[in-house]
């Protein structure tokens, strides 16, 4: 459904996050500071109370809720533990008295939790989860599925394609975005079994333009990068790594070097800080679990504030964009052709 109003309601999993509740209380507040909307936050109330400061505690609601899935507990618990933060804060989108839920916690109980408790598309086999990957000339490029389903099949894949195409629509403003099937080459001859047996699927939609390689995730060239959530978590977590390394790199031989020292405080403004937003992933907040019949936005355990106010903006975006319904009428269309 589609929330226009500004009343739109966003349950936020306050005990989920590496760092408790007090980065996301913070970011939270952030949120409050810019757009107008209704949290609701989930967790301990006391806890809660304890970060949030007396002037915003008339414009943040609170559930009570006991009980906490860490990160060392099993995501398939999370259906049994019906008194913890996330449970809770995702029925509350279930029973509509929310239009969307946050959680920098665990991410496997968020995803088994929303895709059972709060239910999938219609047409859609298993939900996707989404990331925006930088590129080279300034655009992004959103990869899906990055970890919400390792094990695949061909009509999954189609589906991401449908799924990324309408967010890239109807939350990124691209016009006729272009979808790129993960490869290891791009003739359609090649790939593995499961991409040979979705490359045909694919067809059907409008913008596919075939398979891509992992350098066309960040070189621009494609709108849409579609794979399986095994390949997909590999290589965002790879991508994480390689950033980190070569500023960590870059930082070493400044370090060892006088004009460079020089030349890198001359371009600490403009060029680090530019280049540390591209990346950074505080600047997005979190990743759309996309086929779901509502929102979620899943975001990074480690998160702070920053992040927080930024998923709770994506969770606001999404509520307030089409994007469900131009999944459903995608599906519906070519299974209709």
């Amino acid at each position: 459904m589609r929330h226009t109003d500004r009343n739109v309601r966003i349950a936020i999993d306050a005990m989920g996050g590496d760092h408790g509740p007090e980065p996301i209380i913070e970011g939270c507040v952030q949120a409050l500071e810019e757009k107008r909307f209704t949290p609701v936050l989930v967790g301990k109330r006391d806890e809660i109370l304890s970060y949030l400061p007396l002037y915003y505690q008339d414009k943040i609601e609170i559930v009570d809720a006991d009980d906490a899935i860490t990160m060392n507990d099993q995501a398939t618990n999370a259906l049994k533990r019906k008194e913890s933060s996330i449970y809770k804060a995702v029925e509350l989108v279930r029973d509509g008295q929310a239009d969307g839920v946050v959680s920098a916690g665990h991410s496997g109980a968020t995803m088994t939790l929303a895709t059972l408790r709060i239910g999938r598309l219609p047409h859609i086999s298993k939900p996707a989860l989404a990331t925006l990957m930088p590129t080279d000339i300034g655009k992004k490029t959103l990869v899906l599925d990055v970890g919400a389903v390792v094990e695949c099949k061909a009509q999954n894949l189609y589906e991401f394609g449908a799924m990324g195409e309408a967010y890239a629509l109807e939350v990124l403003g691209v016009d006729n975005p272009k979808i790129g099937l993960l490869a290891n080459g791009e003739e359609e001859s090649k790939g593995n079994e499961l991409t040979k047996e979705a490359f045909p699927l694919l067809k059907d939609l409008d913008n596919f333009i075939g398979n891509v390689e992992g350098r066309d995730i960040f070189n621009g060239a494609v709108d849409v990068v579609v794979t399986d959530g095994f390949t997909g978590n590999i290589m965002l977590k790879t991508s994480e790594g390689v950033a980190e390394a070569i500023l960590s790199l870059m930082r070493q031989h400044i370090q060892k070097s006088l004009p460079a020292k020089i030349g890198a405080l001359l371009m600490k403004r403009k060029v680090f800080s530019n280049l540390k937003k591209e990346i950074d992933y505080a600047e997005y907040g979190g990743a759309p679990l996309l086929g779901i019949d509502g929102c979620a936005i899943i975001s990074h355990g480690s998160s702070n504030a920053k992040a927080i106010k930024n998923a709770i903006f994506q969770a606001i975006h999404y509520t307030q964009s089409d994007v469900n319904k131009k999944i459903e009428d995608l599906l519906a269309t070519d299974q209709a052709e």
